[in-house]
């Protein structure tokens, strides 16, 4: 692999956010100098993205190592000096030494490993098919609930159906019959009992005509103006009763 080493730098300095930070103690590895003792050297590293930088102090601007976090293992291991929170980080390319590290606590190797494990791209990649994957099982409940819904929807507005309206033969034409609160039929156009004339009169057209045995439905009806002039009667009767009422006199009864 190919880097640019002042682009490198750069990225290891600069304000971008890393992923994590901490002191840790290195033995040696790729990239890293040998240590000339087995306490290992103190260093600051640097984690972002899948890049893990090295610096003498942490007020260093010049990465000592970097190790790339692509096909690799990250577990813990034994440190050369007991009593040391160690962890290695191990290539599948043969020939290529781990890279040991310790952390100062078991606190920060947990956090350490938790942060190197989740870093590569090959991780990443696992995360995304597993969102992925997530994503349509929820869509997926999400439209069996609304067809469900749906469904329960449209199987309470036919039940209650037939208890408003029930069609009732009438001359050989089937009438809608209205279902009232107390659960008896009442026929529209008919006026029924404990109704005052106003409540009676402002029901549906042609009331008045099927009050008096007359049915709108004749072959007569094909016309516009036939129409016109039945419908008017009835609009003529509502008026002049509305006038006597108004005179404070009740309409004729005939």
């Amino acid at each position: 692999m190919k880097l640019n080493k002042r682009s490198v730098a750069h990225y290891a300095t600069n304000d971008s956010p890393a992923d994590h930070t901490g002191f840790l103690r290195t033995w040696g590895g790729p990239g890293t100098p040998p240590t000339p003792s087995g306490a290992g050297r103190r260093c600051w590293f640097v984690l972002k993205g899948n890049l893990l930088f090295s610096f003498e102090s942490r007020e260093s601007r010049t990465p000592m190592s970097l190790v790339v976090l692509e096909g690799c293992t990250v577990e813990l291991a034994e440190a050369p000096v007991p009593e040391e929170f160690a962890f290695a980080i191990r290539f599948d390319a043969p020939g290529v030494r781990p890279h040991l590290l310790a952390a100062d606590g078991q606190v920060a190797q947990e956090a350490w490993v938790k942060a190197l494990s989740r870093a590569s791209f090959g991780y990443m990649r696992l995360v995304v098919r597993e969102l992925e994957s997530q994503l349509q099982d929820a869509r997926r409940s999400l439209a069996l609930h609304h067809c469900a819904s749906q469904k329960a929807v449209a199987g309470c507005s036919k039940s209650q159906a037939p208890d408003r309206w029930t069609p009732g033969p009438e001359n050989g034409h089937f009438l809608l019959r209205e279902r009232n609160s107390v659960g008896t039929v009442e026929e529209r156009g008919s006026r029924p009992v404990g109704r005052d004339v106003t409540e009676w009169e402002l029901q549906g057209p042609a009331s008045l005509l099927l009050s008096r045995g007359q049915s709108p439905v004749s072959p007569e009806t094909s016309c516009f103006s036939t129409l016109h002039d039945w419908y008017g009667k009835e609009i003529m009767e509502l008026r002049r009763g509305w006038q006597q009422r108004a005179k404070g006199s009740q309409p004729e009864s005939k």
